[in-house]
């Protein structure tokens, strides 16, 4: 049987996101995900279903030109079922790079993450990256 406390979940998304197995990451997201990119860019604001959440991932990758990484930068805390995960998190393209830290902040219910809520170091540089519409 798998251990699937909410702190293994997240450790296994992770994981999966460190391989580049954007499937198996995914795989770990409850259907009806509702995820919270902070900021005033052109992906903030809150974003639902695997389907949004996919456009969300994929729309990052293309401005960021494939070159978007996250790194995890330290240990798990867990209360009940949220995980904080500190994280490093950088990309390049023509006109900008972005490289800070942060806090993923993930729900864990059913062994699935349904919620997700982001916490960047650096709004006006990570907003000036992304930048708008």
């Amino acid at each position: 049987m798998t251990d699937s406390t909410p702190a293994t979940v997240a450790a296994d998304y992770f994981d999966a996101l460190s391989r580049g197995d954007v499937p198996a990451a995914m795989g770990l997201l409850s259907a009806d995900v509702v995820w919270h990119q902070p900021g005033n860019h052109r992906f903030s604001g809150h974003h639902t279903g695997l389907n949004g959440v996919g456009a969300l991932l994929g729309g990052m990758m293309e401005v960021s030109e494939g070159t978007f990484a996250l790194t995890v930068t330290g240990p798990s805390m867990v209360n009940g079922n949220l995980v904080a995960v500190p994280v490093r998190f950088a990309g390049s393209r023509a006109e900008a790079t972005m490289d800070m830290g942060g806090i993923d902040l993930l729900t864990v219910r059913d062994s699935k993450i349904v919620e997700v809520h982001l916490f960047s170091e650096d709004a006006a540089t990570e907003d000036a990256f992304w930048g708008r519409n």
